[in-house]
């Protein structure tokens, strides 16, 4: 196992700490000048409006540098058509820490379909453009402009995922690292508290942001490598094993884990699935770095690309993960190991730093909806073991779960109970990333640090993995026992699997905490898409429906479940949609929103999209080959599967069932999909066009960006019909 972490707090505090805390952190030098401050140490520029509230990553970095000592100022959502807006605040003593924002701003400004937004939910009003494409990339720029010999520090999750060479969807083109062309001196990748604070203290003890190469979280550009450590090529990362079947989709977890584990007779057709190693094949690991391939090969090689994808995930546990390093023409990017996660104490702390939970009182009256959706809610987890292939959220913030305290969520209820605006006695959400992962681990930390599967929950989950949801029954139970607290509703993605584990916990879910409509996400119900999603099948949505109607009766109340599919994914076939349209109809659901895949970068399933490669297994020029349903035709056809019941999709869907050899579903009785008739002004709207009133859900590949998923709001996704 790694040496612990210092403490985050255990720094001796930078002498500036004497001002004490600022009622907000300033954004103009009036501010600074109310404080008494001749300069900022540190100046965090962002692409959302400053909320100080901790479901904002530059409201939880500017605070914990003020408890450091530092004096922190932000510059939020600047005009980047000069950088005059970038020296509002003077030159900082330490260095301008620049960031897109909650959202990656590509998906943030644009569609799925790449049509541009006319909202931003994290701008005052909602107001749209209010911040560039590649957001981090422009912002750094003009903080060197600005201030030419101050060191630029980038990070959030549009940098986090774009640290090594990423395909990007909007370009249709592999791009080198953020770090190049931003021109930044140094990227922070993941929830950055620990790096953030050991490089703001090394740098005002007098380190030289360039000598500054051992945080862990950290990418760097090295223009030669250091001398005293072990280059492995990525390509003997990891061995081929023995053949394993794929699991079966309608198989409960239960089900699906036995199957897992079941021997099966290797075979030499195929290709193989690979066996990770659990120890290093060379001794001084800490000082080991994985070559990818560079740059250049990967963008002019997308087999190669889906390789260095698979790669960097088998890296990415804190306990066993080495150094990668991957040329671009003459200079390397190198990227440290990942953060260490943050210790309960710890997280307490940073969630309970001196935040006002409120917008800056510079925008006045106006409304900031991505405040809105979340002042009410409680942030009690960060982490994600679910590793779905098409997710952010393990990338960002990784597989290990980092847990608030019981008594430090119950001081945040109360502290929103007695100073937030207009607060009824309703806390909208309790939950994070996942709703029911709080306090869940594996049973041994040695197994723990050492494991290298891309997911806890698949093909079934880990027998190492502690499953018991009853210390948060409990919370949920002292939550809503609080004084002047109504209700407490659970409005974060759910992992059904894990639910079913805990009968109690589904009890308690649905008696006390569902507003009626629970969401919950299988994605789709075909073998082929859910093997590319890693995701479980209908046979677990099933056990878990017959426990949400079972408790649902009891508790004497009418309520649904709100499956959430996504259309467009890699895998999917025409026929996979099909099937899952009639599904949809057997099980009386006429969605209102649909969501189409987006290629995020540095997903697993984006290596797929991109490459035709399937990176959960070994890589080879023989391997498995991944269908990606890309034209904008088939892209609609998908989405209008999914919404089989919207006259406009209508001529589209008959147009395809008869190209499928399926005109037994067109025609106007009860098992036909779609009517032969059309009614009068129907089906005429442009290809891709939005019907009114149709709201769209945001891409799948980046449902949650940061810490915080969207309150609780009315359910219009899909109806029971």
């Amino acid at each position: 196992m790694l040496p612990p972490a210092p403490d985050l707090f255990g720094y001796r505090r930078h002498w500036a700490h004497k001002f004490g805390p600022a009622p907000f952190l300033p954004m103009t030098r009036d501010e600074m000048d109310l404080l008494g401050w001749d300069s900022c140490d540190i100046v965090l520029v962002t692409g959302d409006a400053y909320v100080d509230h901790p479901s904002f990553g530059m409201a939880v970095i500017g605070r914990v540098l003020e408890a450091q000592g530092f004096r922190v100022g932000i510059i939020a959502q600047p005009d980047w058509h000069s950088h005059a807006d970038f020296a509002r605040l003077g030159q900082p003593n330490l260095y301008f820490g620049v960031t897109a924002g909650n959202m990656d701003s590509m998906v943030n400004r644009y569609t799925a379909e790449r049509r541009l937004r006319s909202d931003d939910a994290y701008t005052p009003d909602g107001e749209g453009g209010r911040r560039p494409d590649r957001a981090v990339i422009v912002y750094a720029q003009r903080c060197r402009e600005a201030f030419r010999d101050v060191p630029v520090v980038i990070g959030g999750i549009e940098a986090s995922l774009r640290r090594i060479a990423h395909f990007d969807y909007w370009q249709e083109k592999v791009r080198r690292s953020v770090l190049l062309d931003a021109k930044a001196d140094l990227l922070l990748f993941g929830n950055a508290e620990r790096a953030i604070v050991e490089l703001s203290h090394r740098l005002a003890n007098g380190e030289a942001v360039a000598d500054i190469t051992d945080i862990r979280g950290t990418a760097l550009i090295r223009h030669t490598l250091p001398d005293d450590w072990t280059l492995i090529d990525s390509t003997h990362v990891d061995e081929p094993g023995t053949v394993q079947a794929h699991p079966d989709p309608y198989l409960d977890t239960t089900q699906a884990a036995a199957a897992a584990t079941a021997p099966v007779t290797p075979t030499a057709a195929g290709p193989q699935v690979v066996t990770l190693h659990t120890r290093p094949r060379h001794q001084d690991r800490a000082h080991q770095a994985v070559r990818l391939p560079s740059f250049e090969a990967v963008r002019d090689d997308p087999v190669l690309y889906a390789h260095a994808s698979r790669v960097l995930h088998l890296e990415s546990n804190p306990g066993n993960a080495r150094a990668l390093v991957q040329r671009h023409g003459e200079r390397e990017v190198w990227i440290n190991p990942p953060p260490l996660p943050l210790r309960t104490p710890e997280l307490d702390r940073v969630f309970e730093l001196p935040y006002q939970r409120i917008p800056h009182p510079a925008y006045g009256d106006a409304r900031i909806p991505a405040y809105e959706m979340i002042r009410f809610s409680i942030n009690i987890m960060r982490g994600c073991f679910g590793g779905c292939a098409f997710c952010s959220i393990t990338e960002h913030e990784g597989r290990i779960i980092q847990n608030r305290s019981e008594q430090s969520v119950l001081r945040e209820i109360e502290a929103v109970r007695d100073h937030t605006p207009g607060f009824t006695g309703v806390i909208s959400d309790l939950g994070g990333p996942t709703a029911n992962m709080w306090r869940l681990h594996c049973k041994d930390p040695d197994i723990e640090s050492s494991c290298r599967r891309l997911s806890c929950v698949y093909p079934g989950i880990c027998s190492n993995l502690k499953t018991d949801q009853m210390p948060l029954v409990r919370l949920y139970r002292k939550a809503r026992a609080l004084p002047g607290i109504k209700r407490v509703f659970i409005a974060s993605g759910l992992r059904y699997d894990i639910a079913v584990e805990t009968p109690e916990y589904v009890r308690e879910l649905v008696t006390h905490h569902v507003g009626g409509y629970l969401k919950i996400a299988p994605e789709h119900t075909e073998q082929g898409p859910l093997s590319k999603m890693m995701k479980p099948g209908m046979g677990t949505y099933d056990r878990f429906k017959a426990m949400f109607d079972k408790y649902s009766k009891q508790a004497g109340k009418e309520q649904y479940l709100i499956p959430y599919f996504i259309a467009a994914h890699p895998g999917t076939t025409d026929d996979d949609m099909l099937q899952l349209a009639l599904w949809l109809k057997a099980n009386g659901f006429r969605a209102d929103q649909v969501q189409a895949f987006l290629p995020s970068p540095m997903a697993l399933a984006t290596a797929m999209w991109h490459s035709g490669r399937n990176p959960l297994k070994k890589i080879t020029r023989s391997s498995e080959q991944v269908f990606s349903p890309k034209g904008r035709r088939q892209r609609r056809l998908h989405k209008a599967f999914l919404r089989y019941h919207d006259p406009d999709n209508w001529p589209l869907l008959r147009e395809a069932l008869k190209a499928m050899g399926r005109s037994d579903l067109i025609g106007n009785g009860k098992r036909h999909l779609v009517p032969s008739f059309q009614p009068a002004g129907t089906g005429g709207r442009p290809e891709g066009a939005r019907k009114p009133g149709i709201r769209v859900q945001k891409d799948a590949s980046f449902r949650t960006q940061h810490t915080r998923p969207a309150a609780r709001r009315k359910p219009t996704r899909s109806k029971k019909r």
